[in-house]
């Protein structure tokens, strides 16, 4: 049995990516990481940190990003499947560069997907999610924020990523040019593993977190939304939140110890009124109360992109 990591990326040490990170997180376990690496800004330097990792297994595809052809996130995906349609293992674990594995996951991980090799009813496997906010110390249990998503999938031509990269379907006979494409596609059958993604996108130091929304606004939109225009991200108050009093993965700790914002998330009360978050608007906090409270902590009304096996 082989595994393939694979992730792509653009602009990630100027917008505070935990890169590296990511791909270290799953490197003893995969046979070969490969990373569509975009084309950079002159002022970033993603390929030095990449290269700085020293490991033959890491394989770079140099490409060129295009957000006007390929609009509303569907580059992210494009970039996704460039990566994929260079790996040669049996199972493809894909890592988005905000998200990080627990070491304490991969046996886990490597016996799940031996268990399933053969049983080609499986066409991936679905991880849950932690999702960090603001610092390392606080997470969101929101009904607005998805709990599982897939991030291993087998190694077949059919499969895709889809809309902004956040999935994968299958798409036969995919012209390689609508990522929304639903007519003709499938979700994928999936099987649960027991291992979470640590998913850091929303922790950043205030101005980083804004410079990187108004890179995903562009990205998206091709312009700024009036939020996205301050100078500063508002995390709002963290004290809502539940505290997170497990350990993070241990690839973590470098830029853990480069936490130095505390005092911006304090101060949260003296900033201009803004627009509440999605999940602190009422019909958010109201579902995620009765999914906590009376559901133990299974989500209603929600959209999910696979097809889950009792496996």
């Amino acid at each position: 049995m082989t595994i393939s990591g694979f992730t792509m990326v653009r602009n990630a040490t100027k917008l505070y990516y935990p890169v590296k990170e990511s791909i270290l997180s799953i490197l003893p376990l995969v046979d070969e990481f490969v990373i569509a690496l975009g084309n950079c800004d002159e002022d970033d330097d993603t390929l030095a940190g990449i290269q700085s990792i020293q490991s033959d297994k890491i394989k770079i595809i140099h490409t060129t990003w295009n957000t006007q052809l390929y609009t509303n996130g569907s580059e992210y995906a494009r970039q996704t499947d460039i990566a994929k349609q260079h790996c040669k293992g049996d199972w493809l674990f894909y890592l988005q560069s905000d998200e990080v594995i627990h070491e304490k996951y991969l046996p886990v991980i490597r016996e799940r997907c031996h268990a399933l090799l053969h049983n080609t009813g499986v066409e991936g496997l679905l991880f849950d999610y932690v999702h960090f906010w603001g610092d390392y110390g606080h997470f969101l249990q929101s009904h607005s924020w998805y709990a599982r998503e897939i991030r291993i999938i087998r190694n077949l031509p059919d499969i895709h990523s889809w809309r902004d990269a956040q999935s994968f379907r299958r798409i036969p006979g995919f012209d390689g040019k609508d990522f929304f494409q639903k007519e003709g596609s499938c979700k994928l059958k999936v099987a649960k593993v027991d291992a979470k993604v640590y998913h850091y996108g929303w922790v950043r130091p205030p101005h980083y977190m804004q410079k990187k929304n108004r890179s995903f606004t562009r990205d998206y939109k091709g312009d700024l939304t009036p939020e996205y225009k301050a100078e500063e991200f508002d995390y709002g108050d963290l004290g809502k939140l539940p505290l997170f009093k497990e350990s993070h993965p241990a690839v973590m700790n470098s830029m853990i110890s480069r936490f130095n914002w505390q005092e911006k998330l304090d101060q949260w009360r003296e900033r201009s009124p803004r627009e509440p978050h999605k999940h602190e608007r009422f019909k958010n906090r109201l579902l995620s109360f009765i999914e906590k409270n009376v559901l133990n902590g299974r989500q209603i009304f929600t959209f999910r992109n696979y097809v889950l096996l009792d496996v």
